[in-house]
């Protein structure tokens, strides 16, 4: 089998990888097989790196503990899997696809001592410096209930550490892990936390950072070192804590701990902590990775509303039942830009977002019922928006401020929210914008895309007569 012809013909970074499988059942090391121009361009472009040949090791190029995982997955499995993730400051999108074998080896050639087979698995890559709003919704119904799930549970007790507790007690049966944690980290004030399933665990926390004779910062700051450029590990095994961390790997030893995931949380391009599991079920594997990519964004902007709390003492900026800013929030941030105390970007990206039938919901089924589909609107925003400025302008009215955004992608991930609230059945956003540019009013702004949501809401509400409980109150 010809690989090499129709490799070329793939449109995208195409490679083809191998591995021998032995006969205790463990896999040898992933070799490049067939690479693309394409693919074989971008590792010319790699400093100091070797001239590729058909044979040569993959980590004479990359040692991404992700991409060999995928790899091994999809050959010894055989099922395809995609990948979406950040990784060596770009985004990829990925898919591995296991492939045949090419025809059995000449017959003076034998296989290698304790080989069974070799399997092949072709990987497929394009990548942006921008994440792709829409690769990132086209998700599961199993993952979009889970990160449902999760929204809510972040602002279920309007308590920081009780709702967190409730979400790693969700994210430790969802992994079908023996162990779960979130671990934060401020480096601003130096201090770290780590929640499970049973709240708090403060000296925990110390002790297993000491038995590493490290501080709890320096354990987060050599987790970050080691999970690098990419958002996730999500290891079956600890051979790559082994290599990169010896000392880490013999404390997960003593604490019984064969597999783990480790998945950092930004918010605003800021690292302030991971989401990090023991002992997980492997065959939910492709299931983990998907939640984790979406989970990672509302766990994130909990964990830095808190610490922004913690370091301002709360000035009163926060809104208690969804944890985004609130509206007296966004009047300083009007007063200030108006004084001419904040820079203005050149543009100016300005979202709307109303809730639908808010009303309804109030009246027959109670308020209760009404905040919880609330924080529910909040935790999609976040997904949508979670590195802007969101505000809850009042009761079900949200303002989100895009600051140097680009205007296709506006429109981009205002679709992606439209997507989200859709996947959840029970929400329903009216959506308006407006994109300033040049010497723009602020207010202005927020104006014109406020009148461009009342014409939304009316024809929602004008497809869906039975919801306009508006109405009805007049008549």
């Amino acid at each position: 089998m010809n690989y090499q012809f129709w490799i070329e013909r793939i449109d995208g970074l195409a490679t083809i990888s191998s591995f021998d499988v032995m006969e205790d059942g463990t896999f040898g090391e992933i070799k490049l097989t067939s690479s693309n121009r394409q693919y074989k361009a971008m590792l010319s472009m790699i400093p100091d790196a070797p001239e590729f040949y058909p044979g040569i090791p993959y980590r004479s190029y990359w040692h991404d503990p992700n991409f060999e995982n995928f790899v091994y997955n999809c050959a010894s499995n055989c099922q395809p899997i995609y990948s979406y993730e950040k990784n060596h400051g770009v985004w990829l999108k990925e898919f591995f696809v296991p492939v045949t074998p090419p025809d059995e080896l000449p017959e003076d050639e034998e296989k290698p001592e304790g080989v069974v087979k070799t399997l092949y698995c072709l990987n497929v890559m394009t990548y942006s410096d921008e994440l792709e709003t829409e690769a990132m919704s086209k998700k599961s119904p199993d993952v979009v209930y889970a990160i449902s799930e999760i929204s809510v549970k972040l602002h279920e007790t309007r308590d920081y550490f009780s709702d967190m507790t409730n979400t790693v007690a969700y994210l430790k049966q969802f992994f079908g892990a023996e162990r779960c944690a979130v671990y934060t980290m401020d480096k601003n004030s130096g201090k770290c936390a780590m929640i499970n399933d049973e709240g708090l665990q403060k000296e925990f926390m110390e002790l297993f950072t000491s038995q590493m004779n490290r501080t709890p910062l320096e354990a987060a700051e050599k987790w970050e070192e080691i999970i690098g450029d990419s958002n996730f590990l999500l290891l079956e095994n600890l051979k790559v804590i082994e290599e990169k961390d010896p000392i880490w790997y013999n404390s997960l030893l003593q604490h019984g701990i064969h597999n783990i995931i480790l998945c950092a949380i930004h918010y605003n391009r800021r690292l302030v902590g991971f989401i990090w599991a023991a002992n997980y079920d492997s065959e939910k594997m492709v299931l983990i990775k998907d939640t984790l990519e979406l989970a990672a964004y509302p766990i994130g902007a909990v964990v830095a509303n808190h610490q922004l709390v913690s370091r301002l003492q709360l000035k009163g900026t926060l809104d208690e039942l969804t944890q985004v800013n609130n509206r007296l929030a966004l009047n300083e941030r009007l007063e200030r830009s108006t004084a001419g105390e904040l820079t203005q970007p050149e543009v100016m990206g300005i979202v709307s977002a109303d809730l639908n039938g808010l009303k309804k919901v109030n009246d027959e089924q109670g308020h209760e019922s009404g905040d919880r589909l609330i924080k529910r609107a909040a935790g999609i925003l976040k997904i949508a928006f979670g590195d802007y400025e969101i505000f809850r302008a009042g009761g079900d009215e949200f303002l989100i401020l895009c600051p140097d955004i680009e205007e296709e992608q506006l429109n981009n991930q205002v679709s992606q929210l439209r997507r989200l609230a859709d996947n959840a059945n029970d929400v329903s956003f009216a959506v308006g914008t407006a994109y300033c540019t040049g010497d723009y009013n602020l207010s202005e702004g927020i104006k014109a895309a406020d009148e461009s949501m009342y014409k939304d809401k009316e024809l929602y509400y004008t497809e869906h007569p039975e919801m306009d409980r508006r109405k009805r109150d007049r008549e």
